[in-house]
């Protein structure tokens, strides 16, 4: 009687509660089956596996950024540097954004170029020149219809030498020499011309002044004249007359095997030539 009394007291087993305890069962956390229920059922977890390989994604996506970053940094420096050669090439200093000149600008005159290119241009360049200036002074005294000064065969006489002072030194290893010489000119006739003798040799310098205090004169330029065998100073204003003026000249040349200016000679003496 008691087991029958406690059975009739439990409640009548409903069809809800039949779906919610086999969803309990189903691991649906006791929603009704429906489409609730399935998006609040277990997920499966995350495994190593996927864990990897959103590490690599992350790795490749990091270096794929780095890389990028250096092909950019390399493309703007070759740009600047084919900006740098394109002015070097073209002869125009490249100015930089502050204006500063670029370090190919502030190279010294020539710090790009071979050695002595631009020495041996300049020199010709001069003597291009004063050959240019010597055939238009010839036409000027042909023009006159006289001789010019160095083409005459004798010494114009608007200069009268007073004192000459020479020094020599001789080098036998070669057969060459080298020179000085110091002439004090006294100016009978104003002129801008100072001709004298000389014949086979290199001429360094040429000075001309009037003392110490007044100072130099200055030489326009200075060429040889072979046909006469005369040396010809051309200044840039004219001597003043009844003053006196010192030339000086270095030169150098060939100690000559001929009887000619400064030659050399030899002799036997007791079977030696000295």
């Amino acid at each position: 009687m008691a087991l029958e009394e406690k059975r009739e007291k439990r409640p009548p087993v409903t069809p809800m509660m039949i779906e919610e305890e086999a969803a309990l069962r189903n691991g649906s956390r006791g929603l009704p089956p429906g489409p609730w229920a399935e998006a609040a059922g277990p997920r499966p977890r995350t495994t190593e596996r996927h864990i990897a390989v959103h590490k690599r994604l992350v790795l490749g996506f990091a270096v794929s950024i780095l890389a990028l970053l250096a092909v950019t940094m390399i493309a703007v420096l070759l740009s600047v540097r084919f900006e740098e050669c394109g002015a070097t090439a073209d002869g125009s200093p490249r100015v930089g954004g502050n204006g500063s000149l670029s370090g190919a600008a502030r190279q010294p005159p020539g710090a790009g170029m071979p050695p002595g290119r631009p020495e041996e241009e300049e020199a010709r360049d001069g003597e291009a020149t004063a050959e240019e200036k010597k055939e238009e002074e010839e036409e000027e005294w042909q023009r006159r219809r006289e001789l010019p000064p160095w083409a005459r065969p004798r010494l114009p006489r608007h200069l009268r030498p007073l004192h000459y002072n020479l020094m020599l030194s001789a080098f036998m290893e070669n057969f060459t020499f080298s020179g000085e010489v110091n002439v004090q000119l006294e100016v009978r006739n104003a002129s801008r011309y100072i001709v004298l003798h000389a014949h086979r040799l290199h001429i360094e310098a040429v000075r001309v002044a009037e003392d110490k205090l007044a100072g130099g004169v200055r030489v326009a330029r200075s060429f040889l004249y072979p046909q006469t065998q005369v040396f010809v100073v051309v200044l840039n204003r004219s001597l003043e007359v009844d003053r006196s003026y010192n030339l000086k000249i270095i030169y150098n040349g060939l100690i000559e095997n001929e009887l000619l200016g400064f030659f050399r000679s030899s002799y036997v003496l007791h079977g030696e030539r000295r």
